[in-house]
């Protein structure tokens, strides 16, 4: 995994967790649940990423 892509899978998932923790703030069930989808996706990124270095190696 590159620097550039690890540090853009972070950023993205802590990006999600603000949404969600301003969404439980406010009540706003759709900004917690669009949170909750940035942190997934984040993660599933970052799974790839994993995926292709174990390939290269």
């Amino acid at each position: 995994m590159s620097t550039g892509d690890k540090i853009e899978n972070t950023g993205e998932k802590l990006k999600g967790a603000a949404k969600e923790r301003a969404g439980k703030t406010v009540g706003n069930e759709r900004l917690t649940a669009e949170g909750k989808a940035d942190q997934a996706k984040a993660d599933i990124k970052q799974a790839g990423e994993h995926a292709k270095d174990a390939l290269k190696h």
